[in-house]
């Protein structure tokens, strides 16, 4: 059913779009003068109903009083017969008169007419009662009228009271039928006014209909075929055979594009000539190009911007450009075209970070292109540069600037903190403990010297610098960064505990990065241990049992902690660049540098950083180095060309 109202709608919708504005007003006019019309028809009709209902009770008050004036004293006689007689005479008299009913004053109908009582006990067995207020008659003897509807029309009932002597004897119902001329005269002029409103409707729908085949229909053909020869389809023509303007105006249009689909093809290769030039010059650009009119269609690509969106195997040309577009470029792109095709702006840019159909950067260019003449827009023109590795230049460049950052802060904290303790509590320290002081910080100036070097050898490591490695002695190491940790260590409750083997022969490394490494790996441990826990830093030579494949046993260095640990599905991560833990775990600031430097520095020493944690019990790194052999030369590594 609701299908069924939606198609009537929708049907009397484009019936209602087919007629011009004129044929509507017309139209909504006629409703309007005939819905006034009928409004003031039906109003007449009521006004005479309602008339002659009037005259009915009138009527039918005055016709009971005479009749009760004259049937009142034979019933307080109890002369019935005479009543009888006397009632039947005056029904006979009269056609208005639609029942005559004497009741007593209970309301029982002992008399009636056409019916009395004898002959509705014989026939139905049922008891005729009249119904009336239980205060009836009151105090007065004025007629109760009343009126209820018929098949003929209104009947009106009067119900006279019988009173003699102020004695209440009954009551007299009688019917008045309706007036029959008024009753014919309204319906006929209510069927007059209903047929006149459908001749009305008829008629303009019928002038609806004629307009819309003769003048609608025409107009919308010319009108379909005009937008046709607009968007450049010469070959529409219109077959209606109509006379008068109308037909002219058609034959008019026809001849008008035949001469357009002449000179279409007299300029086709002139034009295609153009066009392959055009073609030929973008495809030699390096950048991607795309050339679009202004509804978006595509009418040039070249086979950078192909290669760029993968559009090797699509035939993009003629076909709207944002439905090809990578999601990602589409989001960013569409609205900004629809604006440079309106004409609200004449460039943008656009840098866009897409995953497929490769992961790579590109910078967008949107540019109008405009006629000889500068006034109108023809189009739009789209470069498209991959900028992938000028971004990750950008990246290594911020990734420096972090690590500077990050390994520049520790000995400039410890150098500040001991210059604080020594301005403020110089006095209440003691000469050894001062010495000790300005030992420690002219040992992190150093340190701080060599990270500055690192920083600059850092960026000459990744274009192929080399590495002096030779034997160093790795206590020594170890005892400077206990001693530059250990202030921070009682400050935060930590006991930092040295675990090395005596006589540990010489290692093959570089000093400043292997003193680098211990001080991240301790430098962490701190950070991520709780008050009351320990670190501990151990080196001792492994058996040669276990190692047979080594010259001598290499010396494990190991760095623990009691701290909060390492969940197993972060430690193949944690090595890599700005990767932080602390973002899961805790709130502890940190720039993700460190082990990453780490590994790369342990890469250059030929080893690998391992790692065994568990959450909430420790953490343990370890590493191990290669025993300096007193007969070879110095050994020189060179860095590979990628960090």
């Amino acid at each position: 059913m609701l299908a069924l109202l939606k198609t009537i709608r929708e049907t009397i919708a484009n019936w209602w779009s087919d007629f011009t504005l004129q044929t509507k007003l017309l139209a909504v006019a006629t409703l309007v003068v005939s819905l006034v019309m009928s409004g003031l028809t039906f109003w007449a009709v009521n006004t005479i109903q309602q008339d002659a209902r009037m005259n009915d009770t009138r009527f039918g008050r005055d016709l009971g009083l005479l009749l009760a004036a004259n049937v009142t004293p034979l019933i307080a006689d109890h002369n019935l017969t005479e009543v009888a007689q006397f009632s039947q005479r005056f029904y006979s008299s009269t056609s208005s008169v639609r029942y005559m009913l004497y009741a007593d004053e209970t309301g029982k109908i002992f008399f009636g007419i056409p019916f009395w009582e004898t002959e509705v006990k014989n026939s139905l067995t049922i008891e005729r009662r009249i119904q009336l207020p239980e205060d009836y008659p009151g105090d007065g003897d004025k007629p109760m009228v009343r009126q209820h509807m018929t098949p003929d029309g209104a009947v009106t009932d009067v119900f006279v009271p019988l009173i003699v002597n102020k004695k209440y004897l009954g009551v007299l119902a009688i019917g008045i039928n309706p007036n029959q001329t008024a009753v014919i005269s309204t319906n006929f002029t209510r069927d007059v006014t209903i047929a006149v409103f459908i001749t009305i409707w008829v008629m303009v729908i019928l002038a609806g209909v004629i307009n819309a085949l003769t003048i609608t229909k025409p107009i919308k053909e010319l009108l379909v075929g005009v937008k046709q020869i607009a968007a450049g389809n010469f070959k529409q023509r219109i077959d209606l055979p109509l006379g008068g303007e109308l037909g002219e105006l058609i034959l008019s249009f026809n001849d008008m594009a035949e001469r357009l689909e002449t000179y279409e093809e007299q300029n086709i290769e002139e034009l295609t000539a153009e066009k392959a030039k055009l073609e030929t010059l973008v495809s030699t650009i390096a950048d991607g190009a795309v050339l679009i009119d202004n509804n978006m269609q595509v009418i040039l690509v070249n086979p950078t911007a192909q290669r760029i969106f993968a559009w090797e195997n699509e035939n993009v040309v003629g076909s709207n450009v944002l439905y090809h577009l990578p999601p990602a470029v589409q989001m960013e792109v569409t609205r900004t075209l629809y604006e440079m095709a309106a004409g609200e702006c004449e460039s943008a840019e656009f840098r866009i970070a897409l995953n497929q159909p490769t992961k790579r950067t590109i910078r967008i260019l949107l540019t109008t292109v405009l006629n000889q003449q500068r006034e109108s827009i023809k189009g739009i023109a789209i470069t498209v540069q991959d900028i992938t590795r000028e971004v990750e230049l950008n990246e290594a460049k911020s990734q420096f600037i972090s690590n500077v950052s990050h390994e520049l802060r520790t000995p400039l904290f410890n150098i500040k903190s001991f210059i604080e303790t020594l301005h403020d509590y110089g006095e209440d320290l003691s000469v050894e403990q001062r010495q000790d002081f300005l030992q420690t910080v002219n040992h992190e100036t150093d340190r701080l010297t060599r990270l500055v070097n690192d920083v600059l050898d850092l960026s000459k490591l990744e274009s192929g610098r080399n590495y002096n490695f030779d034997g160093l002695d790795l206590a020594q190491a170890i005892e400077q960064t206990l001693r530059t940790y250990q202030l921070n260590a009682k400050d935060k409750g930590i006991e930092l505990i040295q675990e090395v083997a005596p006589q540990l022969p010489l290692v093959l490394g570089n000093y400043d990065l292997l003193l680098q490494v211990l001080a991240n790996l301790v430098g962490n441990a701190l950070k991520f241990t709780k008050a009351g826990g320990k670190v501990a830093i151990r080196a001792y030579q492994l058996d040669r049992k276990h190692n047979s494949h080594y010259q001598s046993p290499p010396v494990r260095v190991e760095i623990s902690d009691t701290g909060i640990g390492i969940a197993s599905e972060d430690q193949q991560a944690i090595f890599d660049r700005f990767f932080r833990v602390e973002n899961r775990v805790h709130t502890l600031e940190g720039t993700g540098l460190g082990l990453s430097i780490v590994r790369n520095i342990m890469e250059r020493h030929r080893a690998k950083v391992h790692l065994v944690s568990e959450v909430g019990v420790g953490t343990t790194f370890w590493f191990d180095l290669t025993v300096f052999e007193e007969e070879p030369a110095p050994l020189v590594i060179q860095a590979a060309n990628a960090v």
